[in-house]
């Protein structure tokens, strides 16, 4: 699983319309770059990719200013299936890596409050047993005889899942309370693409 993949789907069906200057300045104000290693190139062959993959498709090309043609992108039907698979697929499996978690709740405005709830929840399960888990690491782990440093890598471990554990039961606490506009609430969520703009 790819976040740039999911961010570009994702700005994409923001905006109705975009083409790759547009996604990567959207993008760049969210400083993607930093959390998710978003870098421009990869914006560009993502766009190129999942237009070659039916995902997105092409719809118009703007002359540039002083420079190459702009072409617009709109998602596609195929391709909003592919934008709710990823983004349920990095809320939901406790395997996904940071960058892809983070591009996930970026976006994760544009489903209904239910369905994110009880994604995260399903990662909130798994990340509660690693943190057992580190634990028992912790108390047994000098026993298999490897070198007395390496419980500080159990240390580390352990002090990290607790925290994402931490950070992800005030998140859905913060759900449950209604905050954030979700797709299913009044008004527009952020992410949510303009009326029509999915064919």
């Amino acid at each position: 699983m790819s976040a740039t993949r999911l961010l570009v789907l994702g700005v994409v069906r923001m905006y109705g319309r975009a083409h790759g200057y547009q996604v990567r300045r959207e993008l760049l104000t969210w400083s993607a770059d930093k959390w998710a290693n978003v870098q421009p190139g990869s914006i560009y062959h993502a766009l190129k990719k999942m237009t070659a993959e039916d995902l997105l498709a092409q719809v118009d090309v703007e002359p540039g200013d002083g420079g190459p043609d702009r072409v617009a992108y709109r998602i596609t039907e195929e391709g909003d299936r592919e934008f709710h698979h990823l983004l349920g697929t990095a809320l939901s499996d406790p395997e996904v890596g940071h960058p892809e978690l983070s591009a996930a709740i970026s976006l994760m405005t544009a489903l209904p409050r239910k369905r994110v709830i009880g994604m995260l929840n399903q990662r909130l399960v798994h990340l509660e047993a690693e943190v057992r888990r580190a634990g028992w690491l912790i108390q047994e782990g000098s026993e298999w005889g490897q070198p007395a440093h390496i419980s500080e890598l159990f240390g580390l471990w352990a002090q990290i899942s607790a925290a994402s554990l931490d950070w992800l039961k005030h998140l859905i606490a913060r759900l449950e309370a209604g905050e954030y506009v979700m797709a299913d609430d009044p008004g527009r969520a952020f992410g949510e693409p303009p009326a029509g703009a999915v064919e």
